[in-house]
């Protein structure tokens, strides 16, 4: 028995929304599938037993258990003959759903144990509420699914994403002090320090993430904010040379050279 379902018309959030959602006390061997779906949903198991097929594997849950039905998937679940299951159920959809869920364990393992944690069935009530409201329903749907994917990254935290992103912020710490600092004399060994880093694993995954090299990043950053200085000051090619963290102007000119085909001169009629 369908006891509610909503769908949102509300297609003004790219980024995230919840499209749908619903609860159903389901009959003895009550199925749904096999099918391809549009968007993301979560299934939260009130009580009782199932089924649910997907990406090749079979899975028996049961109360407190939730799964995962990603689009593009071919997926099948079936209620248990003796103890049918009732479950409620949030879609997802948008742009950055995917790396969202890519946050938590869910997304790989498709199936959690949510036990009785109140904070998360909260967010499956609080949809069925917020679709009684006749204004704004759309922000609040939101509110709640941000909340819900918060709680479902802090419970259930795909490691090695976390591992990730720690390599991504580091990544764009760096990025952040060449910004900062790129007219003072800095060192590749300055900015692992400053990270904490050893030298080698900055290197690494400087490379890994931008593609080159820090050097070589520190270097070409240093050669384009003096082409800024040649085309939008009068400043002499040594006090840019100064500006940019080159004491010797003639080395920083054959640098320049090196990089850009010709002298700062040169570059500056050009």
């Amino acid at each position: 028995m369908l006891e509610y379902h909503f769908s949102n018309d509300f297609y003004r959030n790219i980024d995230a929304m919840i499209y749908t959602c619903g609860h159903e006390n389901c009959t003895p061997g009550h199925s749904y599938g096999p099918i391809l779906r549009n968007g993301y949903l979560i299934h939260y198991i009130l009580s009782g037993s199932g089924i649910y097929k997907a990406r090749g594997n079979l899975y028996r849950l049961k109360a407190g258990d939730a799964f995962l039905i990603c689009p593009g998937e071919l997926i099948y679940y079936e209620a248990d003959m003796h103890t049918p299951w009732t479950y409620t159920w949030i879609g997802l959809q948008g742009i950055k759903v995917k790396g969202y869920l890519e946050r938590t364990s869910l997304f790989s393992l498709l199936t959690v144990h949510f036990g009785e944690d109140k904070q998360l069935r909260r967010c499956h009530e609080k949809m069925a509420e917020a679709d009684k409201l006749s204004q704004n329903r759309d922000l609040v749907m939101n509110s709640i699914l941000y909340e819900y994917l918060f709680l479902l990254a802090d419970k259930f935290p795909n490691k090695q994403y976390i591992h990730q992103e720690e390599k991504t912020n580091h990544v764009e710490d760096a990025l952040r002090y060449i910004e900062n600092h790129y007219c003072d004399p800095v060192t590749i060994q300055d900015i692992a320090d400053y990270l904490c880093l050893n030298r080698s694993y900055l290197h690494r995954i400087f490379k890994a993430f931008t593609g080159v090299s820090i050097q070589s990043y520190l270097l070409d950053y240093r050669i384009r904010q003096a082409c800024i200085l040649l085309k939008t000051t009068s400043l002499s090619v040594r006090a840019i040379a100064h500006s940019v963290s080159y004491i010797d102007p003639l080395y920083f000119s054959r640098i320049f050279h090196q990089k850009m085909g010709v002298s700062p001169s040169e570059y500056r009629k050009q």
